[in-house]
């Protein structure tokens, strides 16, 4: 995931002078498609290997889920959920030249799953309806720590019973101290540099 002024600021590379930087989706309908990454302060995709690692966790594909992105940023993660099959994508993006660019490619590959919103993440899901999605991507502005908490907070209750909360972080998520995260698993979990990656249930209530 990607984030502008809603984005990730994890340490990276900076791409060489002149040459695009892009990201590509790694598997499904548009397999292989390239992403432009805008060159924006604090714009940093989530990183192909992870997404590859993310959604061989998933399963591959995921059609007919309903998956929200609170902080899209480069679309990597809501277009690589949309070439897997996903019923509905919602993508938000606070950053309007970045949103403008979303829309551009959604245009572009024809993604009627879709649906962009220019908004605070934040604020948007606070009027969503509870448990509507089958995932939630969330990978909020790096290092912020009051950010990345007020984020767990909107994000939880929006994931359905069986569902999926994928977190990125700048540190490892210790369920223990995070008391928003009660009542919740950690499936899975990876590092890629400075990132931590992790894959969220819910607790069987049984």
């Amino acid at each position: 995931m990607s984030r502008s002024s809603s984005a990730s600021r994890a340490p990276s590379a900076a791409p060489a002078r002149g040459k695009p930087h892009t990201v590509r989706i790694i598997g499904g309908d548009w397999k292989r498609t390239p992403l432009p990454v805008l060159d924006l302060e604090g714009l940093r995709p989530t990183p192909d290997r992870v997404r590859e690692t993310l959604f061989n966790w998933l399963g591959q594909r995921l059609d007919g889920w309903r998956c929200l992105d609170l902080f899209a940023g480069t679309g990597a993660l809501g277009f690589e959920a949309a070439s897997r099959g996903a019923a509905r994508v919602l993508m938000v993006e606070r950053n309007a030249k970045a949103a403008r660019q979303l829309r551009e490619i959604q245009a572009r590959l024809s993604a009627h799953a879709v649906e962009v919103v220019e908004a605070d993440g934040l604020r948007l899901a606070a009027g969503l309806p509870p448990r509507s999605f089958d995932v939630v991507f969330l990978d909020p502005p790096f290092g912020e720590t009051a950010v990345f908490a007020r984020a767990l907070e909107a994000a939880a209750p929006l994931v359905a019973e069986d569902g999926y909360l994928y977190v990125e972080s700048g540190a490892a998520l210790e369920l223990a101290e995070q008391g928003l995260l009660a009542g919740w698993r950690l499936a899975r979990q990876g590092k890629a540099g400075a990132v931590h990656y992790h894959l969220l249930q819910r607790e069987n209530d049984e």
